[in-house]
């Protein structure tokens, strides 16, 4: 009779209990967004004689979604997810090609739908569906990989790699090839054939640039991280941009200017601050105290993801997990590294911190697959 209970409790808890460190982090860092994009471009708008609520409109209502979806995920059992893998996948992949035919081009690059109200950007929705496919593969053999199964993960992720990298997505596309790269090593792909493909990428790498198979920009964007004190005039722009982001981070001092304040970010002085360089409004905004307080809640909601991982109780729910918290760390680690120059720019956004409504459905999805997984594992 007590065991009865105990297998009763259990699957009460499975069905109502949620991690809620992990699902407050992600809903603060949303609505906290919201309010940094609109500090970041009230002034410019009125200046401009636009609404000046545009982008905090837009952005909040993506949010109020992505909360909705980050929770109605969680209530599906991440083991239903397994016959959902391939036709998401497949679906994502027809997403990828028909960018390419009725995509919208922005900034040089063909990325989007446009939707009217709504622009979709295929690609960031793609890495989730990835992670998804590559679990579910691992799942299904318990065995363990042969180097058949080595062959068609590395398939599963090179064709949508390739096809990104033609948009050019350069930074969706380094996503791609580091979360991989970790869920075949958590999966027990052998470390000597892990090493061999570091080499092997490394060398495709360095031959990708050797030979211009880089755009331009991109071969430049590398160069001025590697030579920032380069006279070159062609990459003077992009050192523009990342002194101006140094700079505006480092004036905000201890205690910051205050919100919608700040010569820099009223001024308009750092391209692209409301998305890929949202770090410099809150680092001139905030200081050094409100950054420190950022990175340390970014830094919980990726460490929630990882232990759930560490706990799942199968293969399946401990990659998808893995898969999330490499998405959401690595982009938080280079998206803040480049606004202070220590890694080279790519436009990888700030998750849930930066515009973008693509950007923040997927990452409230993927934080509602890791909820999933620990509703059912007791984390």
């Amino acid at each position: 009779m007590s065991d009865t209970l105990a297998a009763f409790s259990t699957r009460v808890r499975a069905r109502t209990s949620i991690d809620l460190g992990l699902a407050g982090g992600l809903i603060t860092l949303g609505l906290f967004g919201v309010v940094m994009i609109y500090s970041a471009t009230k002034q410019l708008l009125l200046n401009a004689g636009d609404n000046p609520h545009y982008y905090f409109e837009r952005q909040l209502l993506f949010v109020v979604i992505g909360i909705v979806v980050m929770f109605v995920i969680a209530q599906i059992d991440y083991r239903r997810f397994e016959s959902a893998a391939t036709p998401l996948y497949v679906g994502g992949l027809l997403a990828l090609a028909g960018v390419f035919v009725v995509g919208q081009s922005a900034l040089g690059a063909q990325r989007w739908y446009s939707l009217g109200f709504i622009q979709i950007q295929p690609s960031e929705f793609t890495v989730l569906f990835i992670i998804l496919a590559v679990a579910t593969y691992c799942q299904r053999r318990p065995e363990g990989l042969t180097m058949y199964d080595v062959c068609r993960l590395l398939l599963m992720g090179g064709v949508p790699l390739l096809m990104i990298a033609a948009q050019p997505d350069l930074g969706t596309a380094i996503i791609i090839v580091i979360t991989v790269s970790a869920i075949m090593v958590v999966a027990g792909v052998p470390p000597r054939f892990m090493t061999l493909l570091a080499v092997a990428g490394s060398i495709a790498a360095v031959a990708a640039v050797y030979f211009d198979l880089l755009h331009r920009y991109q071969i430049n964007r590398l160069f001025s991280f590697i030579n920032p004190n380069s006279k070159n005039p062609k990459l003077q722009t992009l050192l523009y941009e990342v002194n101006n982001a140094k700079s505006a981070i480092g004036s905000g001092g201890i205690h910051g200017s205050g919100l919608f304040r700040g010569m820099q970010t009223v001024l308009g002085y750092v391209p692209e601050q409301r998305t890929d360089f949202i770090f410099t409004a809150i680092g001139e905004q905030l200081g050094f105290i409100g950054t420190s307080l950022v990175i340390l809640l970014l830094a919980f909601v990726a460490w929630r993801m990882f232990v759930i991982g560490r706990n799942a109780k199968d293969t399946m729910g401990r990659l998808i997990c893995l898969g999330v918290f490499i998405f959401f760390a690595f982009s938080c680690f280079e998206n803040i590294g480049m606004t202070m120059g220590i890694m080279p720019v790519t436009g990888i956004p700030l998750p849930l911190l930066s515009y973008g409504g693509s950007a923040a459905l997927v990452f409230f999805a993927g934080g509602g697959a890791v909820l999933s997984v620990s509703r059912r594992t007791g984390n």
